[in-house]
């Protein structure tokens, strides 16, 4: 069929604002927190709100899209964002605020779902190895920018007198600020359902391995003792990063006395953008090494940055925490390659199983907001520990049936 440039860029902006709305939470959370006076463990109910919803409408997403289609079911999948946005914007208190954050990460579940075999169809399966790296890079700079844009959207609530922000003055509380970014959201999804609504897009036929799969597929594969091991994989591995993204703002406020508004939002932005860059180094640096190796190398990275974040002086601190970004950042692609190469057939049961475990990124964040109130922020987080030393051990724990074709560094240069 002929490639569909137009429905590749509306793919790309997908992800640009699925990485946008949902990476806000971290930089958001030490206000939250001081507007609402939230203890930790309310204030990580928040992330958990979202994150849980991946857990509920992973694998029904995927039955969906079989069922009813690509583009119903990006219909289907705004309208949940602009709901959940819209009910933010309306009534913007802590209890409502949790179901609209749940509202919104169901639409993004399904989104995540919808687009993977979309971007194969309108790109082409030639294309999609680069599409598929070119849309990593568009979900890191969106999380790298979504800090700034906060910044930026609070500092033109503050500028007094007549100004063209008094617009937004009008629609949000004034001693909310920072929630005037769900209000251009939800104009953003209001814009991207007329759009989806207006596009022809391509019939979208899945592969074996992008099919939901039946009952009884998820029954034999949860009897696999690999498959269970590597599902707590991705929830160490998400609740990691979410871990890190939504507490270390609170943490450098916390222990060291950083304005969220701008040191910690720019750590934040720093650690996404970071995250990025390791993907893309990861992308040569897989060819070269074996990826059990290469995912024990950046683990045992990332402890060591964690252990700088948690006790290093403040300036040590600072830089630390955007540095786990980079020494995590290989870690999920490798937990599903190495999931996926080690089961012979149930491929597409398997990745909504493996999918699921996204929602690694509601259960950590609140394990370490709930131990924060009972003990402190610092060992809460040291919690992270048992999380990575768990992603290290499946470096060594992991047999998969095929490993990585790797070259030599001067094969590599001829290419």
């Amino acid at each position: 069929m002929k490639r569909n440039k137009v429905i590749v860029l509306l793919i790309l902006f997908i992800w640009f604002v699925i990485s946008f709305v949902t990476n806000i939470l971290g930089p958001i959370l030490p206000m939250v927190i001081a507007d609402f006076e939230l203890n930790l463990t309310l204030a990580a109910f928040l992330p958990f709100s979202f994150f849980m919803a991946y857990g509920v409408m992973s694998i029904p997403a995927g039955l969906l899209v079989e069922r009813h289609g690509a583009k119903r079911s990006l219909i289907a999948a705004f309208g949940l964002n602009f709901s959940g946005a819209l009910l933010f914007v309306l009534f913007p208190a802590y209890h409502v605020v949790l179901l609209s954050l749940f509202i919104i990460g169901l639409g993004m579940a399904m989104l995540q779902v919808i687009i993977l075999p979309l971007m194969r169809e309108a790109g082409g399966e030639r294309e999609y190895a680069f599409n598929s790296v070119l849309a990593q890079i568009v979900f890191g700079g969106a999380s790298f920018v979504s800090p700034f844009v906060l910044k930026e959207v609070i500092r033109s609530l503050s500028i007094s007198g007549d100004s063209p922000q008094v617009f937004w003055r009008g629609l949000i509380r004034e001693d909310l600020a920072w929630s005037a970014m769900y209000l251009l959201f939800t104009v953003v999804f209001a814009a991207m359902l007329v759009v989806v609504s207006c596009v022809r897009f391509p019939e979208v036929k899945l592969k074996d391995e992008e099919r939901a799969g039946k009952l009884d597929d998820y029954r034999n594969l949860l009897k696999n003792r690999q498959v269970v091991m590597f599902f707590l994989g991705i929830i160490a591995y998400v609740g990691t990063e979410q871990g890190l993204a939504n507490w270390m703002s609170e943490f450098l406020r916390q222990y060291h006395g950083f304005d969220p508004e701008t040191e910690g939002a720019a750590a934040v932005a720093l650690f996404w953008g970071l995250m990025t860059l390791g993907c893309l180094s990861g992308l040569v640096i897989v060819r070269l090494v074996d990826s059990q190796v290469m995912l024990r190398v950046f683990t045992l990275a990332a402890l060591l940055s964690l252990s700088a974040a948690l006790f290093a002086p403040a300036p040590a601190s600072r830089v630390a925490f955007p540095v786990c970004g980079f020494a995590v950042s290989v870690a999920f692609s490798i937990i599903f390659s190495l999931a996926l190469n080690s089961v012979e057939k149930f491929h597409g049961a398997f990745s909504g199983i493996l999918c699921t475990g996204i929602f690694g990124g509601a259960l950590v964040p609140l394990v370490i907001g709930w131990a924060g109130d009972m003990i402190n922020l610092r060992v809460a987080m040291m919690f992270l520990f048992i999380t990575l030393l768990y992603i290290l051990g499946l470096s060594y724990w992991a047999r998969p049936l095929v490993k990585n074709q790797t070259v030599s560094v001067k094969v590599l240069l001829k290419k």
